[in-house]
């Protein structure tokens, strides 16, 4: 599903944003056993961030990084010029005015102003997490990019009739050539065992 994404580029009107998942720590029974998991010393070092661009009425791609600030150069690449950028207060998109005609939201005081909003990538972010909580239950960083892929893939195609996803996604599969990524990943998985 992930691999028409490859060499994708997004122009128009794009909202970007970034979201955390993974690296969970299960909160203690007891309140004063419970530890402040913002905190550094109390974090796993796991979680890292899903940036999304995503046209509106348009596509979706994602990318898994540490940081936020370490999208830039990949947004740069994926984003044509003369497009318009939306997105929110976060100071590393700061550096989006130099290259796009930006605009941004202060999530503080409002969720759109003027039509300038990222509700778009909200709405795949909800999806993503979703996908987290309700059906996989647990997301390796490891395929957080294959999963953010995933989640796009079927946000794009969201309006699409079932038996026509399916249709999709079984030519995909099978024109597709071997996975490296997923080819064996259980035997990996026993022999670290």
């Amino acid at each position: 599903m992930g691999a028409e994404m490859n060499e994708r580029t997004l122009n128009g009107h794009v909202e970007i944003d970034g979201a955390y998942f993974g690296g969970y720590v299960k909160p203690e029974n007891r309140k004063e056993d419970r530890k402040d998991r913002r905190l550094a010393i109390h974090q796993t070092g796991k979680r890292r961030v899903v940036v999304v661009m995503r046209e509106r009425s348009g596509r979706t791609l994602p990318f898994v990084f540490e940081r936020e600030d370490e999208s830039l150069p990949t947004i740069h690449q994926r984003i044509e010029p003369g497009t318009t950028v939306y997105a929110d207060e976060a100071m590393c998109w700061d550096q989006l005015h130099a290259r796009f005609a930006a605009k941004r939201v202060n999530h503080s005081l409002t969720f759109m102003d003027k039509g300038v909003c990222t509700n778009q990538a909200e709405s795949y972010f909800s999806r993503l997490r979703r996908m987290e909580i309700g059906t996989h239950h647990h997301v390796s960083g490891r395929y957080l990019q294959s999963y953010a892929r995933e989640a796009a893939w079927r946000e794009d195609y969201r309006r699409v009739p079932n038996g026509t996803l399916y249709l999709i996604a079984a030519g995909a599969a099978l024109g597709h050539p071997v996975s490296r990524a997923w080819k064996g990943y259980w035997q990996r998985a026993q022999q670290l065992d």
